[in-house]
């Protein structure tokens, strides 16, 4: 199949948009073309908030008579969160390298968003909800690295740090947003049919689950695939699409096979790098998926504290748009990478210094914020494996996938014996902070001297034919 797309790329490339064409006439089609696929891939943002609200509906639960209702003891609620790791984990890279080779985005993405609705709506007592937590672990794998490498086969390298916090955002406000439809859940459907409201087979799971799927439905007809196969560009779009990204530097399409792309991102230490710094960084994020929890020690009841769980994820969109647009507008990445977390560490000090409401709430909004640099990094990957998709399908998803190990140990930092102030838990975090952005600095000084080099081979070459890299193309640091 990778054959046959290679050949599409360079018949549409070279037949439908030579130099001959008005710059004019390209940069409106270019603009039209850009709103269509933005308008579509904006469901994304409903997907990725089903996505983020059906794993962290246990953190809502919580708040209700969850764990007493279970009986759970010591770190059983813990395993509880972190059980749905370990398949999204198994599972990240063959789902990636399955897109890759059938090219069906389209497919693939809803389907197993269907899949996942059905999961999340099974029952049981905690075996139950540990065995039904970790195949939906399973199912939701193929979500998120399919989604990044989705964009990252129509947009341009300084389009998508935007583009990437456009998909994400979802998440971010089911942060808060989940919590308040949470809220309305367990305090107004509590009791009814004789069942706590947390119990998945009544309402909240249940609910939440049956949404997606409605969802995933109308997904179906809406996401596009890619630029040589999806069926509702005009052939002048299409044509405009496949150049746009080998113009860009993304020239590659159809040189490597699946196979070859998983050899050549095992091999590429870069991928490694990225993975652990993720790990750590992940541990760092572990406080969102206990952020009622961390709420509720504010002294609100359960709905003021699910309530109160929205204004900071508000916030921190907000602030994500902002910092992925300058991030693209000014082709860097590392320097944004570094403001968020600073505001992040401010947060964390702040809440083990203080329990004074005031301050701690204002300290959750600066936490809250950090999603920005998270947004931020996931542009800047793409941007490292930009130019040939096998590898960047793979490098995406095992990147991701490693890095979830993260979110396992992560929901060991919460125990509820280190509450209320969690000085321990604030403590860890920062620490993960510091070293996740300094690994990060590590990979930026990295590309920078790689760029270097790149100009210097041009200024020297006596055959532009024999460059690594095509002529312009720049690592974007």
């Amino acid at each position: 199949m990778t054959t046959l797309s290679h050949a599409k790329v360079a018949e549409y490339t070279h037949n439908d948009f030579s130099s001959g064409v008005p710059s004019q006439a390209r940069n409106d089609l270019e603009r039209r073309l850009l709103r269509k696929l933005d308008l579509r891939m904006s469901l994304i943002i409903v997907l990725y908030a089903l996505n983020f609200v059906d794993r962290a509906n246990a953190s809502s639960a919580r708040l209700g008579t969850f764990e007493q209702d279970l009986h759970l003891q010591g770190n059983q609620y813990a395993t509880i969160l972190s059980i749905l790791y370990v398949g999204y984990i198994l599972m990240q890279v063959p789902a990636n390298m399955v897109m890759h080779w059938l090219e069906k985005p389209s497919i693939l993405i809803p389907g197993s968003m269907v899949i996942w609705g059905l999961v999340s709506t099974l029952t049981g007592f905690y075996t139950g909800i540990l065995l039904a937590r970790f195949f939906l672990g399973f199912v939701e794998a193929p979500f998120y690295p399919g989604v990044l490498y989705l964009i990252s086969g129509w947009y341009k390298r300084d389009e998508l740090a935007v583009r990437t916090t456009l998909v994400t955002c979802g998440s971010v406000l089911a942060s808060g947003f989940g919590s308040v439809f949470a809220s309305g859940i367990l305090t107004g459907m509590q009791g009814k049919l004789g069942q706590a409201a947390w119990r998945q087979e009544t309402w909240l799971f249940y609910i939440e689950g049956g949404t997606t799927i409605l969802v995933a439905i109308c997904a179906f007809f809406i996401l596009p695939d890619f630029p040589h196969n999806t069926k509702w560009l005009t052939p002048e779009e299409r044509a405009l699409a496949i150049s746009r990204l080998a113009e860009d530097g993304t020239d590659e399409l159809g040189k490597r096979t699946t196979m070859q792309g998983l050899r050549d991102a095992v091999c590429d230490w870069k991928v490694w790098w990225f993975s652990v710094a993720l790990i750590i960084q992940f541990v760092e994020l572990s406080f969102v998926i206990y952020f009622p929890t961390i709420v509720a020690t504010l002294g609100y009841d359960t709905t003021n504290t699910l309530l109160l769980c929205a204004p900071p994820w508000v916030f921190s969109t907000i602030v994500a748009f902002v910092i992925s647009r300058y991030s693209d507008k000014t082709q860097k990445r590392y320097m944004f990478i570094v403001a968020s977390s600073a505001l992040a560490a401010v947060g964390f000090i702040i809440s083990i210094c203080t329990m004074n409401t005031a301050a701690r709430y204002t300290s959750v909004f600066l936490m809250a914020q950090i999603s920005a640099a998270y947004m931020v990094i996931w542009g800047w990957i793409n941007n490292v494996f930009a130019r040939e998709p096998a590898k960047r399908a793979v490098a995406i998803a095992l990147i991701n996938g490693l890095s979830q190990t993260g979110n396992i140990i992560g929901a060991f930092v919460w125990p509820i014996n280190w509450g209320p102030t969690y000085r321990y838990s604030y403590a860890i975090c920062l620490a993960a902070l510091g070293v996740s952005t300094t690994m990060f600095g590590v990979m930026y000084l990295y590309l920078r001297r790689v760029n270097e080099q790149i100009e210097r081979d041009e200024r020297n070459a006596k055959d532009i034919n024999k460059l690594l890299h095509p002529v312009g193309f720049r690592y974007l640091v």
